[in-house]
């Protein structure tokens, strides 16, 4: 049985937000929190149950979360001995839930796309087929050291399966409700930039890092 607490952050990714947040209670009221800190987090489903993993540049303190919220204690482990083994060439398998998305721009009839010298903001839509959902994979490795290399079916060497919307309910202050349209990806990758990759697996990929997208779990996989 799940806790009362745990239902509610489940049920609203803005709620859950706040607690992984809150696990950082002694930031300044100003500091941007979780670029600060480089806090990532993902809700991964495990047999009877979950399991979260929040990955930060400090360690958090989850003493004010309610007793019955977390079914075992936290383990904390350093990040640096990953980090070391991200040397050029190297192969790993990986899991990371990311928000593949593309931007639409669609201007009104009262502002020119260009009003202001500015690019107009567009609005995030999902990629619901997995052929673009590899293909932002892929163009994400471009930007961020690594590659997705062959596998025996002459295909990218790696799945996308997806997962359940997520929701975060408008409370007073925010911009409104939000919708997120994760994917599963699992895989390997090649390291083609140590530094630019080590930068991504600390700062995550993708949009969507303050609702559980964008942190990516390595393993020493062999060469084929």
């Amino acid at each position: 049985m799940y806790s009362r607490d745990f239902r509610r952050d489940h049920a609203d990714l803005r709620q859950m937000h706040r607690t992984v947040m809150s696990g950082w209670p002694d930031l300044a009221d100003d500091s941007p929190a979780r670029q600060s800190q480089a806090v990532l987090w993902r809700l991964d489903s495990v047999h009877r149950g979950f399991a979260q993993y929040v990955q930060s540049s400090s360690k958090p303190d989850w003493s004010r979360l309610t007793a019955d919220y977390l079914t075992e204690p936290a383990q904390v482990r350093s990040l640096q001995p990953l980090l070391d083994a991200i040397t050029p060439g190297r192969r790993f398998a990986f899991r990371l839930v990311g928000n593949p998305t593309r931007s639409v721009i669609r201007p009104t009839s009262t502002q020119s796309p260009n009003e202001g010298g500015k690019r107009p903001r567009g609005k995030r839509i999902a990629r619901h087929k997995p052929e673009e959902q590899i293909e932002w994979l892929i163009r994400k490795g471009n930007q961020h050291g690594f590659v997705v290399p062959t596998a025996h079916n002459g295909q990218p060497d790696v799945s996308p399966s997806p997962c359940l919307t997520q929701a975060g309910q408008a409370r007073p202050g925010d911009r409104g409700p939000i919708t997120v349209v994760p994917v599963r990806f699992e895989g390997h990758l090649i390291v083609t930039d140590a530094d630019a990759f080590r930068t991504a697996v600390r700062q995550g990929i993708g949009h969507g890092k303050a609702y559980g997208c964008g942190l990516i779990s390595l393993a020493p996989a062999p060469m084929p």
